[in-house]
């Protein structure tokens, strides 16, 4: 139940009136009034106080209470994904931070249930993660805290290695269906049972596709499909590679094919299941900032405030939006791609006849009155993700107006200076930071390396090294869960390498001749 104040309560339901009648559509939101030491501990566990126990949570809590003791920090609100949504405001903050905050805050439920990033996520995780915590516990209390929380280490060492894009794969091949009356169904001899005969022939090594019956013999001569046979048989032969392709996602290779016990391949199932709800925020960080931003300026500024609070609102608002040349501010960057945006749809200043006008006097005055603007963030909203945001809707127009340049530090003159105003370098600096959140790229790319059962796994190598202490204690924890020697393809000092760890020591080979840069 909500502990709102009457005060509290009654400005809720204006603001949730009026972020409804501007369009917003959000799960049923409850807010609760928590002491700043209670909303430490809740974001210490990632939003979830019913999370599982780790020592990691007591280390984010310690550091979350003595940045807010210090002075360096301050949390004004946390909101979690789920239905209905939870929301957490802090005890002692002024009242037009409330009401900012609340406004805040349904503008990030609007963007959990519409985004489609965001729609493979779990909608009931506070029930799921509380689930969870028991079944953690109840290992804790058969084996021992100290085995279990040594294992959890090791997962959440490994909890980036999954692939953040395979829950969005829902495309199935749909293999119609012959039945078992139709007089050309062999049961017995088709390797394929749902398959006519016809259709078989699609399997045959070599064949191409004929659409006239009788130019088989002329396409697909037999001879030629013999040899194709043949050629195939003798490569059926050789060991084949596990798994057939790289897979991305090294947390599920492991649960099904690492010698776990059962309690081990639970709790690393945990482990993923939750790096996987997280996943989408970490895409949309940018977005998700911009459009909740967005819209408490407009709903505090248009119906909500009053006038004796516009000083305060203007202070809280400034501060958050602030970003020094330096720096990188997703909330001011955010909004200001969606007021671009609505700009530029309201105006008309897209398509091919605005891409291909080189008059500046006419481009800074191009206003075809459209009136699309809110129409098409809410599409953005919808569709994209940080990558797609950037990559469409960054132009050289709004970095020039936004002064986003790329810095360095100047040695000699102790400063930061402007490195390049370079559009096409900048947006590539900028997307490659997003991309994967700045993490190496890792596949297993054979499970039975060498022939003797280690894992090679390779790093999909763009311009970037991967740190060699991160490489180092991500392999000693991948060994201790295979129990083999654990090998990485990888470009150390600019040299493809193959860096093995046997269990003891550390080895470096040339690894020329294996997939490593440009290859998954």
């Amino acid at each position: 139940m909500a502990n709102l104040t009457a005060e509290l309560e009654k400005e809720r339901v204006r603001i949730e009136k009026a972020a409804r009648q501007c369009g917003l559509d959000f799960f049923e939101t409850i807010f609760e009034i928590v002491t700043y030491d209670q909303l430490n501990q809740i974001a210490s566990y990632g939003g979830f106080p019913v999370r599982y126990p780790h020592w990691r949570f007591g280390m984010e809590y310690e550091h979350l209470s003595k940045s807010y003791e210090y002075g360096l920090s301050k949390i004004y609100e946390l909101v979690i994904n789920n239905d209905p949504c939870y929301a957490y405001l802090m005890e002692g903050n002024e009242f037009v931070d409330q009401k900012l905050v609340m406004a805040h805050v349904f503008g990030h439920c609007d963007f959990f249930k519409n985004n489609q990033w965001f729609s493979p996520t779990h909608r009931k995780m506070m029930d799921e993660m509380a689930n969870h915590a028991t079944r953690i516990r109840r290992y804790i209390d058969r084996f021992g805290q100290e085995v279990v929380e040594e294992f959890i280490d090791k997962c959440l060492s490994l909890e980036n290695l999954i692939d953040r894009y395979s829950a969005y794969n829902h495309i199935k091949i749909q293999v119609p269906e012959i039945g078992l009356e139709d007089p050309k169904f062999d049961v017995e001899n088709s390797p394929q049972k749902s398959l006519s005969q016809t259709q078989l022939k699609e399997f045959i090594p070599g064949r191409l596709p004929v659409h006239r019956e009788y130019m088989e013999s002329f396409i697909n001569p037999p001879s030629l499909l013999k040899k194709a046979e043949e050629l195939q048989r003798s490569t059926q032969q050789t060991t084949p590679v596990f798994p057939a392709k790289p897979e991305k996602d090294i947390l599920q290779f492991l649960i099904y094919h690492a010698p776990l016990a059962p309690w081990q391949q639970d709790v690393m199932s945990i482990i993923r299941e939750e790096a996987y709800y997280f996943a989408p925020q970490g895409m949309t960080k940018i977005m998700n900032e911009g459009w909740a931003s967005y819209w408490h300026s407009k709903i505090m500024t248009e119906r909500i405030m009053s006038d004796a609070e516009i000083v305060d609102f203007a202070d809280r608002h400034s501060g958050t939006m602030a970003m020094s040349p330096t720096s990188f501010n997703p909330y001011k960057v955010g909004i200001e791609l969606f007021r671009d945006i609505e700009d530029r749809w309201n105006k008309g200043r897209f398509g091919k006849e605005w891409e291909e006008c080189d008059n500046l006097t006419t481009k800074q005055t191009w206003d075809q009155k459209l009136g699309r603007g809110r129409e098409k963030i809410f599409e953005v909203r919808r569709n994209y993700n940080d990558v797609t945001f950037i990559d469409e809707f960054l132009t050289e127009d709004f970095c020039v107006k936004n002064k986003m340049f790329v810095y360095k530090f100047n040695k000699r003159t102790q400063q930061f200076e402007v490195d390049t105003r370079d559009f096409p370098e900048i947006k590539k600096k900028f997307l490659f930071q997003l991309t994967n959140f700045g993490q190496p790229i890792i596949s297993v790319a054979d499970a039975n390396f060498n022939n003797r059962g280690e894992l090679l796994l390779t790093h999909l190598f763009e311009g970037v090294e991967m740190q060699p202490d991160y490489m180092n204690e991500t392999m000693k924890n991948l060994f201790s869960i295979w129990t083999r020697p654990v090998h990485m393809a990888t470009v150390l000092d600019g040299e493809k390498k193959l860096v093995g760890f046997d269990g003891k020591e550390f080895h470096q080979n040339p690894a020329s001749e294996l997939p490593v840069g440009g290859q998954s």
